[in-house]
């Protein structure tokens, strides 16, 4: 009885503490998917990110999932992110946008490891893995979606795995759920190899998924990674390549664009009928390029890209395909990733841009040209016949940016809009953004002469230049540059 009186007199005006209503909410679902696991192990971090932590995951929780020995579902260990949702409602991490609304980014991610024999604990790495990916949303504020692609480059665990890089699924068994702070879907994330990424770039994620699906060692239905895999889809079953093929012939491809090197000049009577550039002077015009002062380089302005992005703004409320502004290419990606391995790898990125801006239109300044030169690494050029096969046959668009400047060469079908080139001027600039429309009679004949980079990329001899004299257009491959 005293020690009642003493507690009560003492501890009654504090409250009990609660779970936030978005951890909560994590919490059930994982819990009537695993109700022998009230408490499984977590990966904590130690300073929460509103707290200043370098940390956006307050929590990741791995579950051991038996499987479905039925339907060759192998025993596998779920992770289940907290923290790219709301978990607080007061602000602290996210805004609060309403119970209509998402919740934070609206998502959380998840991810599936083949459990190895013997195995009793759960690797942590996986979780390193999501606090990196987690750190690229919070940066960027570029949310992960379904059919996502993340190239990586690196084996997610570390080890010498061919599992290099990542493709965004649904959660097979955990759905969408509606909380006090908004809505949110699990996201999982899936081990792939550099054929499969390349696949889903040329392609679409979703197609490479639903192939995957297919294959049991990929992981089957339900997409597990197993870090040991050593062979691709398309090794365990070549007729799968066939079908990407007629994927991107059937529906085209979801890359529109690719950082890279590459550059362009203005049309030059001297060299548009030569077969081949001399290679001293490529070597020599790219030295003088790189060794040029910044301020000498053309920009796209703030105001200029502001101008850009108002003019094709209007292609919002338009059914064509709408070509997007050009800016500099987030590295967030690159950057993360880097941050991540500690490592200075360059790579190919895809990416895809927002249109926003009601600045006046009426001050964009362009300039026709009467022809054009332009140059690729080989890199670059062996995506050529993608982009025309994938992208401007079935009437959208690509673009070259360049690595190294704020260079940008745009390829655009007739059907796009907001493009500022027309059929009477098919090669537009401005600035260094350089515009080069082709009609469905040019793309067929440029696809017939640049067969050779889809064939056999690996024989091309460089310098090589291909050029159409009637068309006062010409394209030059040249070597990598390391």
């Amino acid at each position: 009885m005293e020690g009642t009186s003493y507690m009560t007199k003492h501890y009654a005006h504090y409250p009990i503490p609660h779970t936030p209503v978005g951890i909560q909410a994590i919490y059930n679902a994982c819990r009537r998917l695993y109700p022998d696991q009230p408490n499984p192990l977590q990966v904590t971090a130690v300073l929460k990110y509103w707290l200043g932590g370098p940390d956006p995951l307050d929590y990741i929780s791995m579950y051991a999932n038996p499987g479905n020995p039925d339907a060759n579902i192998p025993p596998h260990w779920h992770y289940v992110t907290f923290g790219l949702s709301d978990l607080h409602g007061d602000g602290r991490v996210h805004e609060f946008t309403g119970h209509e609304g998402p919740s934070g980014f609206g998502f959380e991610l998840t991810f599936r490891l083949k459990r190895e024999d013997g195995e009793t604990a759960p690797p942590t790495w996986p979780a390193a893995l999501m606090q990196a990916l987690a750190r690229y949303v919070f940066q960027s504020e570029n949310t992960l979606c379904v059919g996502d692609h993340i190239p990586w480059h690196s084996p997610l665990d570390g080890s010498e795995s061919r599992i290099q890089h990542m493709l965004m699924t649904e959660d097979p068994q955990l759905n969408p759920l509606n909380t006090q702070f908004g809505s949110l879907i699990f996201v999982q994330v899936v081990g792939v190899c550099a054929e499969e990424l390349r696949a889903a770039q040329h392609w679409n994620g979703i197609g490479v998924l639903d192939l995957m699906k297919t294959i049991n060692v990929a992981g089957d239905s339900w997409l597990i990674t197993d870090m040991r895999r050593g062979e691709t889809i398309f090794e365990i079953d070549p007729h799968l390549q066939d079908q990407v093929d007629e994927g991107i012939e059937r529906e085209g491809s979801n890359l529109s664009g690719v950082t890279s090197q590459c550059s362009w000049e203005e049309y030059s009577s001297c060299d548009i009928g030569t077969s081949k550039y001399d290679e001293d002077k490529e070597n020599r015009a790219a030295n003088e390029s790189r060794s040029k002062n910044d301020n000498d380089k053309p920009h796209i302005s703030l105001f200029e890209s502001e101008q850009i992005k108002a003019t094709l703004k209007r292609g919002l409320r338009e059914t064509r395909p709408v070509l997007p502004p050009i800016k500099s290419l987030d590295n967030n990606i690159q950057e993360f990733q880097q941050d991540h391995q500690n490592k200075n790898r360059s790579r190919k990125q895809s990416f895809d841009s927002n249109i926003s801006s009601e600045a006046p239109t009426d001050l964009l300044r362009t300039r026709t040209l009467d022809g054009v030169q332009l140059r690729f690494n080989q890199e670059a050029a062996i995506l050529l016949p993608l982009a025309l096969k994938g992208r401007l046959k079935h009437g959208r668009h690509f673009t070259f940016k360049s690595v190294l400047s704020d260079t940008a060469i745009t390829f655009v079908s007739s059907s796009v809009v907001g493009s500022f080139t027309d059929e009477q001027n098919p090669y537009a600039a401005h600035g260094p953004w350089l515009q080069v429309l082709l009609t469905d009679d040019y793309i067929e004949q440029m696809l017939e002469d640049l067969s050779e980079l889809s064939a056999s990329p690996d024989e091309i001899q460089v310098p090589k230049t291909y050029s159409w004299t009637d068309r006062k257009l010409s394209i030059t491959i040249v070597m990598d540059e390391s």
